[in-house]
């Protein structure tokens, strides 16, 4: 074998064992993940079994969204089984689509034109049944009422679930006219408890891929209040707040229902597990 040919082998051997290694490390780095996960849900406070973390699972939404859901409308029960959600993204991953699949109906905005073309296409069972109705639209604080009347969103539903990466806090503060009984909202974690701030409120605003959107965990705390519902949980990646109604609280949740008491630290590396989301006609047995 002459020089070139060993030196051709010699760099191929090591590309793959290269190659070899980074998925080794990466599966490591997956198994550590998931058994920090796993440990942190066995120690207090997520060994309460008022805590909301440890009954979180991933189906089709974005981290672990779908299992708390789940858990709070077994602890609460449900009515219409009716749900309202903007800022879905494709339809493929959000707090939303595992509800559609169990027989909910429901109702989205998405601003992207884009989005709503797969949605179109990727949920058109659903939307031929009747069962999920989609508009395309830019939303504003002061207009989002007027989108809820013109989607027909029922006043009385199950869920409300608000994603869209920036005024989050103040559409809903806006909204007058719906009552769902249970809210979702996406919070800041970067911005830790005491803090109680809100970013400017911009009407164009697109998310720049930086820490500086939506509001803490605090603030969220005082509107949801105002609005009559009190925080019950936060997912374990810090990512999500989960509000309920009120009139519905019971004795079902772990107190105090503060900012303090549930306030999750950004933990993104659970957003990357499992296999990428899919969603299609399912037949219901």
């Amino acid at each position: 074998m002459g020089v070139l040919s060993k030196a051709t082998s010699f760099l191929r051997t090591s590309h793959d064992s290269l190659l070899a290694l980074r998925e080794q490390t990466r599966d490591l780095v997956a198994f550590l993940q998931d058994n920090y996960y796993r440990e942190s849900l066995r120690r207090p406070p997520y060994d309460d079994p008022r805590h909301l973390a440890p009954y979180g699972y991933k189906i089709f939404s974005e981290s672990d969204e779908d299992g708390i859901i789940n858990e709070i409308f077994r602890r609460i029960g449900v009515e219409d089984r009716t749900f309202f959600e903007f800022g879905v993204g494709n339809g493929g991953q959000n707090n939303t689509v595992n509800l559609l699949v169990q027989g909910w109906r429901g109702f989205w905005i998405e601003g992207s034109p884009d989005n709503m073309r797969v949605i179109s296409t990727r949920l058109a069972a659903y939307i031929r049944a009747g069962e999920l109705k989609a508009l395309q639209a830019f939303i504003t604080r002061d207009d989002i009422n007027q989108l809820i009347s013109r989607l027909g969103v029922p006043e009385s539903l199950d869920l409300l679930s608000i994603d869209i990466d920036g005024n989050d806090y103040w559409v809903w503060e806006a909204m007058e006219r719906i009552s769902p009984r249970v809210v979702v909202i996406e919070y800041n974690a970067t911005l830790r408890p005491p803090h109680s701030v809100v970013m400017e409120y911009k009407d164009d605003y697109v998310w720049d891929g930086t820490s500086y959107f939506g509001a803490s965990l605090v603030a969220l705390e005082k509107l949801g209040r105002a609005k009559g519902y009190s925080l019950v949980g936060c997912n374990f990646t810090g990512v999500n707040a989960f509000f309920v109604r009120n009139d519905l609280l019971g004795d079902f949740f772990l107190t105090p229902l503060t900012a303090e008491k549930h306030y999750e630290p950004a933990k993104y590396f659970r957003l990357r597990a499992g296999h990428r989301s899919g969603i299609g006609p399912y037949v219901r047995i």
